[in-house]
């Protein structure tokens, strides 16, 4: 079996969203608000030329992909980057697809490329599993809101990349306070 980091492109939105759609719907379920739970094809190439989307392929078919944003969505709150619209084809997930994806971003894009020593992203309470995931892949919540759209408790998760350049950073915040 063969696997491939690599950025999306506009002529893998179809893919996308099938991806992407099918991956969230128990999001729809649960009716969250999420905009990439009901994106159409224009949102996915909206979403891959304003922002850094990657995927994961296996043996030359897209099962994973994941968004690093390049808008605002947490600027208020914290600096660092912040990814969403992470989805696994449901055909795929349980082969650990969603984890060498998240995991190859963290490492390859946000430590390495990016240079930041940690990362950002978002979930609901009301979801059954996702927010457990994440804290078991080293993710805490730094921010929880409600922000009365019926999502109920939203958290803001930070995970560090890269501990030692993060308390250097940390440090030298504090000193500049």
């Amino acid at each position: 079996m063969s696997e491939l980091f690599r950025q999306a492109g506009v002529e893998d939105a179809e893919r996308l969203r099938e991806v992407t759609y099918e991956a969230y719907s128990l999001i729809r379920e649960l009716e969250l608000k999420w905009p990439a739970a009901n994106a159409d094809l224009d949102q996915i190439r909206d979403n891959i030329i304003q922002n850094e989307c990657y995927v994961l392929e296996a043996d030359g078919t897209i099962v994973a992909t994941i968004t690093l944003s390049k808008t605002d969505e947490v600027k208020a709150i914290t600096d660092l980057p912040f990814i969403k619209w992470f989805a696994v084809h449901p055909s795929e997930q349980g082969k650990g697809y969603g984890d060498k994806l998240l995991t190859w971003v963290e490492n390859t894009i946000i430590r390495d490329k990016v240079g930041v020593p940690a990362v950002t992203l978002g979930t609901a309470e009301k979801h059954p599993w996702l927010l457990p995931m994440y804290q078991r892949r080293g993710y805490e919540s730094i921010r929880s809101f409600d922000a009365g759209n019926g999502d109920g408790p939203m958290h803001l998760l930070r995970k560090i990349v890269d501990s030692v350049k993060f308390e250097q950073t940390s440090g030298e915040q504090a000193a500049a306070n």
